[in-house]
């Protein structure tokens, strides 16, 4: 689902984007910059591993401060602020679909501890990971029940 969401993106970059070097900052940018892109790759792959910049710019082959700036002219944000991002679209993903414990999704997109882990999902999507697995599951419960509530209706 996250992968589908992220083609969309690209697409919707791709159909605005003229073509030129000087589009306006983002994945579709970075995903175009040779070395930029081979760190996002990195990024995507091993969302686990416990990712330095100093590690990003070597996969780059690029110094440290050449990579961090580039990254961010080319992307829009610092290259360990997309991580967190990734991290956390990853980590809503696996809330949403499946019923793995919080320490689970924690160590699947790289944090050492399921508090580490809560505290870095609390910031930044504004509820506590078990809430936000749990109101998710209930609205989906809520949507089946509308659906099937309309197809009841519509047989009727």
């Amino acid at each position: 689902m996250v992968l589908e969401r992220l083609l969309e993106v690209l697409l919707i970059e791709a159909l605005r984007s003229d073509g030129k070097t000087d589009t306006s900052p983002g994945l579709l940018r970075g995903l175009t910059d040779e070395r930029i892109a081979i760190a996002i790759r990195r990024i995507h792959e091993s969302p686990d591993r416990p990712w330095t910049v100093a590690q990003l710019a070597n996969e780059a082959t690029l110094s440290r401060s050449a990579f961090y700036e580039r990254f961010g002219r080319a992307v829009g944000m610092a290259p360990m602020e997309y991580l967190l991002a990734w991290r956390m679209a990853l980590a809503k993903d696996l809330l949403r679909r499946e019923k793995a414990s919080i320490a689970d999704v924690a160590e699947r997109v790289g944090y050492s501890s399921a508090s580490t882990f809560s505290v870095a999902f609390g910031r930044h999507v504004g509820l506590p990971p078990a809430r936000y697995a749990r109101d998710t599951s209930f609205d989906r419960l809520l949507q089946a029940e509308a659906a099937s509530s309309t197809e009841t209706g519509s047989i009727a």
